[in-house]
C-alpha cells in the first residue's frame, strides 16, 4: 500500500466546505488541516516483520520525507473502502476517496530538532489566526459529515495545547468516526496518555530519531530521551496495537542505527517507521546526508 496526497484536491475540498459553514471569509487560519488518502497499486514495497511488530519503508518519492510512511504489515492487503456516503468532494480525479484528515493543533513544540526548525525556533502565527477548539470540533464535524473517518492531530506538538484531552473527547463522539491519532514526540506524553486514551485516542505515533541519550540532545536540542522511551512503554502498556515510532534517517548522524530501531519489533507491538531526510529552510540539508529508502531497505535485508 502506498500514500497518494493530492494537495489541488485537498484545497478544493477544504474550501468548499468550510466555506459551506463559515462563509467566504473564516476567522481562522487553514493551513494546518488537510486531507489525505489511500490507493492500491503494485509495488516493490519490502517490510521486515518481529515477532510483534513491523518495519516498513516506502518506495513512492512523492510520499517521501517528513511525510512519508507506510502502513503496517497488517494492513497491506487491506481493501479500498466502498463507502457510497463519501462526498463527492472527498473523492479526486483518480476516483481515490480521501478519507483522512490531518489537523496541526499548534505551531509551538517544545523540542528543536535540527533536520526541523532552527535552533532559535520559528515565527509564530497570531493566536487570532489559529484554530480554536470550537473551530476544531466545528471545522472535524463537517469532513467526518462528508465521508472522513481518520482524524490525525499533529503539530508542532500538540500535547502542548492544554486543551488536548477535550479536543479528543469531543473528535472521538462523532459519528462515522473510526480512527483518532496524533503524532507526538513523546516528551510529556506519558503522564497525559492515559486521559488521552480515555478521552478517545486510538492511535499513536511517536517521533524518536535515535537510541542513544546524548545523540538525541544534539539532535533535538534537548535533553528528554528517557522521557521519550517511558511514553513508548507506556503507550504499549495501555494497549496501542501497534505504537508507531517514526525515525528520520540522517548519514553520519544515525544511519548506523536503522537495525537497533528493527530490533525493537522483535519482542514488542511496536512498528518503525524510516523516514528519509528531506529539505527545509534552515536544516541544513545535504544530499550526503540523505539515506534512500532503497539502502535503507538492504540494510535491514542483509
Amino acid at each position: 500500500m502506498i500514500l497518494f496526497r493530492s494537495a489541488l484536491m485537498m484545497r478544493r475540498c477544504v474550501s468548499l466546505l468550510v466555506g459551506r459553514c463559515f462563509g467566504p471569509q473564516p476567522p481562522f487560519f487553514l493551513a494546518g488541516a488537510f486531507t489525505s488518502g489511500f490507493g492500491h497499486i503494485p509495488s516493490s514495497q519490502s517490510s521486515y516483520k518481529g515477532s510483534n511488530g513491523c518495519v516498513s519503508v516506502s518506495d513512492d518519492p512523492s510520499c517521501s520525507g517528513y511525510m512519508a510512511y507506510t502502513t503496517s504489515c497488517a494492513g497491506l492487503a487491506e481493501p479500498l473502502p466502498n463507502d457510497n456516503s463519501v462526498s463527492d468532494m472527498l473523492v479526486d480525479s483518480f476516483g481515490r476517496m480521501h478519507t483522512y484528515l490531518r489537523i496541526s493543533l499548534t505551531e509551538r513544540c517544545n523540542l528543536r530538532c535540527q533536520y526541523c526548525m532552527p535552533a532559535e525556533g520559528v515565527e509564530l502565527t497570531p493566536n487570532s489566526k489559529l484554530l480554536s477548539r470550537n473551530e476544531i470540533i466545528r471545522l472535524a464535524n463537517i469532513f467526518v459529515a462528508s465521508g472522513v473517518n481518520k482524524i490525525r492531530l499533529t503539530g508542532g506538538e500538540p500535547t502542548i495545547r492544554s486543551d488536548i484531552e477535550d479536543i479528543c473527547s469531543q473528535l472521538s463522539g462523532l459519528k462515522g468516526l473510526k480512527t483518532l491519532a496524533m503524532t507526538t514526540n513523546g516528551l510529556v506524553l506519558t503522564r497525559k496518555l492515559p486521559k488521552l486514551k480515555e478521552s478517545g485516542l486510538n492511535s499513536i505515533n511517536i517521533s524518536l530519531d535515535t537510541l542513544v541519550p546524548a545523540k538525541f540532545e544534539f539532535m533535538t536540542r534537548r535533553k528528554g530521551h528517557n522521557k521519550v522511551l517511558e511514553s513508548i512503554d507506556a503507550a504499549v502498556d495501555l494497549g496501542f496495537r501497534p505504537v508507531k515510532v517514526n525515525c528520520v534517517v540522517i548519514r553520519g548522524v544515525n544511519d548506523e542505527e536503522i537495525c537497533d530501531f528493527v530490533e525493537l519489533t522483535r519482542d514488542k507491538p511496536i512498528n518503525v517507521r524510516f523516514i528519509e531526510f528531506m529539505p527545509f529552510d534552515g536544516n541544513v540539508w545535504s544530499s550526503k546526508k540523505l539515506v534512500s529508502y532503497a539502502e535503507m531497505m538492504d540494510r535491514v535485508v542483509r
